[in-house]
């Protein structure tokens, strides 16, 4: 067991294991959590710059060695058990019921063992009455169960879908690939055939799904970008748009997909990013005003500057 995904389960087993085995050998350490010496030692060598906020001298977690053996110290905080605080607890059972709600997005069976002991645990901090409740996005439960029954079946899908920059319904036909969530928003990426490459949905702005009997046939290596990308799938032909940011619009260059991003000098930064839709780069440049301009294309940055100044005009009449 070696891979990213039971990399930190590990690590966070290791800490009180070996809080309870000083000085014990880095072999049998090796051999109970079933992976390399070589592996271990990486792994402590990560543990050792670990700990508490703060980062000082007394705030990370400490080994001593002793020729192949080990101690790990001044880590109880991180290897007693977690203990939430109500308003933690409650937090949680709100998200793990929106979680529940969702179907065909998560383990169900997983997410109510959590949600069961997390009100348990709670008492009656988590009755009904106590407890906020929440709803999902306002995607219609409908269409999520249609797309992920296309993505489970490998069945193309037929989607109505509104754009809201150009505030139009367009008919698609999409090779489903995933389904994920980013911030209680469920969005969809597949293979777009009406632009023929990904494309990324949100699937409460889908207005109607349905399977298709034609099976999927997505190229793999745009399977493979879309296993990888987030919410901004930038195709390599889309326009490439030059953005000149001030110090407080640097999340641009965190939030979206960025060919190249060169420090300014003054704090900000000039990034270039791909776009296919003119409509979308207006509404962002718009948006930044007084922090960030775009400055190439040349016609695009004037047709900014040009509805800039007319809404400028329209509030001094």
């Amino acid at each position: 067991m070696s891979g990213a995904t039971d990399h930190l389960p590990r690590l966070l087993a290791l800490v009180p294991w070996l809080m309870a085995h000083p000085g014990t050998e880095v072999a049998d350490a090796a051999r109970e959590f079933e992976v390399s010496e070589a592996q271990l030692r990486k792994d402590l060598d990560l543990l050792w710059m670990c700990g508490l906020p703060g980062y000082g001298p007394g705030d990370l977690i400490d080994l001593d060695w002793h020729g192949d053996r080990v101690t790990l110290s001044n880590a109880e905080e991180i290897g007693r058990p977690l203990r939430l605080t109500p308003e933690e607890a409650l937090a949680l059972i709100a998200a793990l019921r929106v979680l529940s709600g969702v179907p065909g997005l998560v383990e169900t069976s997983a997410v109510e063992r959590a949600l069961a002991k997390l009100e348990a645990a709670a008492g009656e901090m988590a009755t009904p009455e106590r407890v906020v409740a929440v709803s999902n996005d306002g995607t219609d439960a409908s269409a999520i169960t249609t797309v992920t029954d296309a993505l489970a079946r490998g069945r193309r899908l037929h989607l109505r879908y509104w754009v809201p920059a150009r505030d139009e319904a367009t008919d698609r036909e999409v090779d489903p690939i995933r389904v994920f969530t980013v911030e209680g928003l469920a969005y969809l990426s597949g293979w777009c055939y009406l632009v023929d490459d990904l494309r990324t949905f949100r699937l409460d702005r889908v207005l109607s799904a349905t399977v298709l009997e034609s099976l999927v046939d997505v190229p793999e290596e745009a399977r493979q970008r879309a296993l990888g990308a987030g919410l901004f799938t930038p195709a390599s032909d889309d326009r490439l748009v030059t953005f000149s940011l001030d110090a407080a619009a640097r999340w641009v260059a965190d939030y979206y997909p960025c060919d190249e991003s060169t420090e300014r000098g003054d704090g900000g930064l000039v990034v270039r990013l791909r776009v296919h839709d003119d409509a979308w780069v207006r509404r962002v440049a718009l948006g930044l005003a007084g922090v960030g301009a775009v400055i190439d294309p040349p016609e695009l940055a004037e047709e900014i500057r040009t509805l800039a100044t007319a809404a400028l005009d329209a509030y001094g009449e």
